[in-house]
């Protein structure tokens, strides 16, 4: 099966957005083959050398996607987000792989959802973000929310394989 870019635009993103819009479907068809089929245990282990457990990168993900997408529509983040940013990092043994698999899809399909309506013509448009202010774009958040995501996928991978080889 061909990677997301390659399988044509998606549906109701705008050309300028089709990037950001094929990272998030590709890290959602990432996470499927491989979050399901994992325990909680094994995606809370510590894999040691003080590198995050692989449930972590899923969970920050999701948060931290939500938090850059409220910067890209110009908004301050909620006391409920800065109650999760602070409780993130900790285990969720609760969640097993199929919730957490679920919960990705369902944030990812929350920031398609956002893409579609974003203006095209809002792309430079200035955005703040953190208590600092410090400056971006809509463009920048939107890519950026899409590569950071991108990249815990790929770490939660890869985590996902040490912790299952040292299983052995």
């Amino acid at each position: 099966m061909p990677e997301a870019w390659l399988n044509g635009p998606v549906d109701g993103i705008a050309p300028v957005f089709q990037p950001v819009a094929h990272a998030f479907v590709q890290a959602s068809d990432d996470v499927r083959q491989l979050a399901p089929a994992m325990t909680a245990e094994d995606l809370w282990r510590d894999p040691g050398g003080g590198t995050a457990p692989a449930g972590f990168h899923l969970l920050h993900l999701v948060n931290a996607m939500d938090r850059l997408l409220t910067y890209a529509r110009g908004e301050p983040l909620s006391a409920d987000q800065m109650a999760t940013l602070r409780v993130e990092a900790g285990p969720q043994p609760d969640l097993d792989g199929a919730a957490l698999a679920a919960h990705v899809d369902a944030a990812i399909a929350r920031a398609l959802d956002q893409v579609r309506g974003t203006d095209p013509d809002t792309i430079f448009d200035a955005r703040r973000v953190g208590r600092s202010g410090l400056p971006s774009t809509v463009l920048g958040l939107l890519f950026h929310a899409a590569e950071h995501t991108t990249r815990h996928v790929g770490q939660f991978i890869t985590t996902s394989k040490i912790v299952s080889t040292s299983n052995t």
